[in-house]
């Protein structure tokens, strides 16, 4: 999906067209498309005088940023080492087989971007997987394809998955 210029021209607008809001302008950006598409940094950099490689910079140097197209929803596997020792490589295999795409991918149908990360910061839980901003906790192969199914619903279907707070809250 792709943002018309009015529109970017409006998110510039938003943050005053200002340098220093530079990353909350791809964040919007980014936000609306679920990725910062070519044209809209090319008009980000002219609006803001700045020149596109910076621009480009910023963008490539944070990993929230993408420069392709994501799924809508972004799927987290942890490989840290209490996860992956706690099966964190099978957790993630079976989520490669479900959606049919390798970790770093995103699904034909552009529901699903799958990544792997160093660590989640929620131990005691693990395997954990992020959906979103949702945690889901002790995760194992065979709870992958019930964790999927709450994404698949239509908008609105069903309960939203537990967010946790901190990962101490699961502990506490």
């Amino acid at each position: 999906m792709t943002i018309n210029k009015e529109r970017i021209q409006a998110i510039i607008n938003k943050h005053k067209g200002q340098r220093r809001n530079l990353i909350a302008i791809l964040l919007d950006i980014q936000n609306e498309c679920n990725y910062l598409p070519p044209a809209s940094l090319t008009q980000v950099a002219s609006a803001l005088d700045m020149p596109l490689f910076e621009v480009v910079s910023v963008a490539t140097f944070y990993r929230t940023f993408s420069l392709t197209p994501r799924g809508k929803h972004i799927a987290l596997v942890c490989m840290g080492t209490a996860c992956h020792v706690r099966g964190g490589l099978k957790v993630l295999e079976e989520f490669e087989r479900k959606l049919e795409v390798k970790a770093g991918g995103t699904t034909p149908d552009n529901r699903f971007t799958l990544e792997t990360v160093a660590c989640l910061g929620c131990c005691a839980i693990g395997p954990v997987v992020q959906i979103d901003r949702d945690y889901h906790g002790h995760t194992t192969g065979t709870k992958v394809p019930m964790i999927l199914k709450k994404y698949r619903k239509p908008a609105g279907a069903g309960k939203k998955p537990h967010k946790l707070k901190h990962a101490r809250s699961a502990v506490s």
